[in-house]
């Protein structure tokens, strides 16, 4: 390669760096449309990589309708590159049926089916997403020209070269088939890793393998081998998410069984008899809420309200550094609250004793904590049953005391009926609007509230309880698995543990023993499953690039000091520019990450149509930065070139 043309490296070929390829595409005519060489390391298919590969069960579904999903930086996407316009899943599985959208493979028949039958409020296969990935990643590098290169292979160290004096320094990206890049500009976008388990998992493991039983630390569900687990023994799963969800799939319809639709519009399971029998509890006791199926019927939400920047830019003045509790919170729930209700008043007005202008003016004046907000709500609307609660939202059986197994069983099942009830049935758009106001809050976070203006305890509970609590209301699974896991009770293959679930393992039975103190439920087996992807980390990480980051000190994790002591977020920390920050705390010239491994907040790699992406707001600054830096290097290099002296031919 000569010396002038810029190389950058992407460690990663999922979508995130998809979406970063075509953002280089979309700015290179304003930036630098000079010569590019571009890499990508992914040892899986390219677009769709590890998590959204082709080949896992055709029974996993994405928990987003296929209308909701695409990977273009429509319009509303509040940055400073062009809009890319583009089919969302929908509209492009509707392209290739009629012939619209050609490059594209030869697609199974299996997957075929799966397009025909295929319609905007549908929840598709990842086998589908694997293919809509892979298509918009073959799109982007295509738009770049020749400049890429694919490498089937993994990054497993990243080595610093010192530049020229006073210029950028280079780096070596070390590949597992032997060969080595040479790079101005490094970018990791390596997704979900694996990491060696913590203290109690790599207990709970060694137990099992002592007492010849069965353990699954947290990992991504579809790679685990469940193999061992017997027809009707007894299984302990800690985690009610969506992994949750997954391992329902496979461990039921995955094993032969089947679901029948019943006479009075119910689901019934026919098992095949190889299902063992799950007990399942988590900290909330719950799984998580379904998707919203209602569509809304009242005034349409507009840009937000009260949880704005010149809102969150006024904080400061009254209380100098910010908490998310105490600052951020009560004005998310103030938005989530008028959006809710927005929707209640003028969507379903029988259900109110107040105008919705009269409701809105008076609720301005009033916070979120307050005896007046509450008082407005309860003359505006007599049903009690209607209040939001987002405390109780959160942890729905807090103060509920529960008596024993059969009552668990009851409160469970009650609680997923009505969550259904509310959630898939066309009598409750306030739900809908519920789910559209944090999405939108959630989205502008990052934007609102850059992470040095917060504290370290508020820095964690956004990694934590935050993405947690949005996570659990706004990115459920489709109702019908929640009617399938009704379906799996009733047929005696799902047990319900109830809240605070908690684990032990007993040396003198060999057994693994799980329970609920609330409420008395308990368990006892020889098999232990944590239904949850792994923690973040850097300092525990399976992935060799992150490890050989962490040894080097290229690369730190974030470490935030609050005031009982110095606690890790697990998270690759970068600058707010995407740089990697080395042990010293200096941001690494020319080296970026992104994605759900880094401190950064943009959340995701696709999004929904028409929200101002966060994930979209990044990738488009992050390949500004790209280009800006390339331009640089190709500028520096030229400039040398051209001032060294011709070399002089000996006859």
């Amino acid at each position: 390669m000569p010396a002038n043309i810029p190389a950058v490296v992407f460690v990663g070929g999922g979508p995130r760096t998809a979406g970063v390829l075509e953002r280089l595409a979309a700015n290179r005519a304003e930036l630098f449309d000079g010569p590019l060489e571009i890499h990508v390391v992914e040892p899986h298919v390219p677009g769709s990589g590890r998590i959204w590969r082709y080949d896992q069960h055709p029974g996993l579904l994405l928990n987003s309708m296929a209308a909701d999903i695409t990977m273009f930086t429509d319009s509303s996407v509040a940055c400073e590159g062009p809009a890319g316009q583009g089919p969302n899943l929908a509209e492009w599985a509707a392209g290739v049926l009629d012939g619209s959208i050609t490059d594209v493979p030869d697609f199974p028949r299996s997957l075929r089916e799966q397009l025909r039958s295929l319609t905007g409020v549908s929840f598709p296969t990842r086998q589908m997403q694997s293919q809509y990935l892979e298509w918009f990643f073959r799109r982007a590098a295509r738009s770049l020209g020749r400049n890429v290169t694919v490498h089937r292979t993994t990054a497993v160290a990243i080595e610093q070269v010192v530049g020229p004096a006073a210029g950028p320094p280079a780096y070596l990206v070390e590949l597992a088939n032997g060969r080595t890049l040479r790079a101005d500009i490094v970018v990791t976008a390596l997704g979900h890793t694996d990491s060696r388990p913590d203290a109690a998992s790599a207990a709970w493991a060694d137990f099992a393998g002592r007492h010849g039983g069965y353990h699954a630390a947290p990992s991504y569900t579809t790679d685990v081998d469940y193999s061992p687990l017997g027809p009707g023994e007894d299984v302990i799963v800690a985690g009610m998410g969506l992994a949750f969800v997954d391992l329902l799939v496979l461990l039921m319809e995955g094993r032969g069984g089947r679901f029948v639709e019943t006479h009075d519009g119910g689901l019934r399971y026919l098992p095949s008899g190889r299902e063992p029998r799950l007990w399942a509890g988590s900290r909330r006791g719950v799984p998580y809420h379904s998707k919203i199926s209602t569509a809304l019927r009242g005034e349409a939400p507009g840009p937000l309200r009260f949880f704005t920047a010149a809102a969150v830019n006024a904080l400061p003045v009254q209380y100098g550094e910010l908490d998310f509790r105490r600052d951020l919170w009560p004005l998310i729930a103030k938005e989530a609250g008028y959006g809710y209700y927005r929707e209640l008043l003028t969507g379903s007005p029988d259900r109110a004793a107040m105008g919705w202008d009269e409701f809105s003016a008076r609720y301005a004046d009033l916070a979120w904590y307050s005896a007046a907000r509450e008082a407005l709500v309860a003359a505006a609307v007599p049903d009690a049953g209607l209040h939001l609660d987002l405390e109780r939202l959160d942890r729905p059986f807090t103060g509920r005391s529960l008596a024993g197994h059969q009552e668990v069983q009851e409160a469970l099942v009650a609680y997923i009926e009505h969550d259904l009830a509310l959630r898939d049935s066309p009598d409750h758009p306030e739900t809908q609007a519920l789910f559209l106001a944090l999405l939108h809050v959630y989205m502008e976070v990052g934007r609102v509230v850059p992470p040095e203006r917060l504290n370290a305890r508020s820095q964690q509970t956004v990694h934590g309880w935050w993405h947690g609590f949005f996570s659990f209301v706004d990115s459920g699974p489709p109702p019908h698995r929640l009617r399938q896991m009704l379906a799996l009770h009733r047929a005696g293959l799902l047990h319900f543990l109830g809240p605070d679930l908690e684990v032990a393992a007993d040396e003198s039975t060999g057994l693994f023993h799980a329970g609920s103190p609330r409420s008395g439920t308990s368990v006892a087996a020889r098999a232990l499953i944590e239904a949850r992807l792994p923690t973040t980390t850097v300092a525990r990480s399976l992935n060799p690039l992150l490890e050989s980051l962490h040894k080097t000190g290229l690369g730190t994790e974030q470490q935030l000091l609050t005031a009982d002591g110095i606690h890790s977020t697990g998270k690759l920390l970068i600058s707010a520019g995407h740089q990697l920050v080395n042990a010293e705390g200096e941001p690494q010239a020319g080296l970026f990450g992104v994605g759900p491994g880094t401190s950064g907040w943009g959340a995701g790699a696709f999004a929904r149509p028409g929200t101002n992406a966060a994930p979209f707001r990044e990738n488009d600054a992050l390949a500004r930065s790209v280009l800006t830096l390339a331009r640089g290097h190709h500028a520096e290099h030229s400039s040398t070139l051209s001032t060294e002296p011709a070399a002089v031919g000996k006859n």
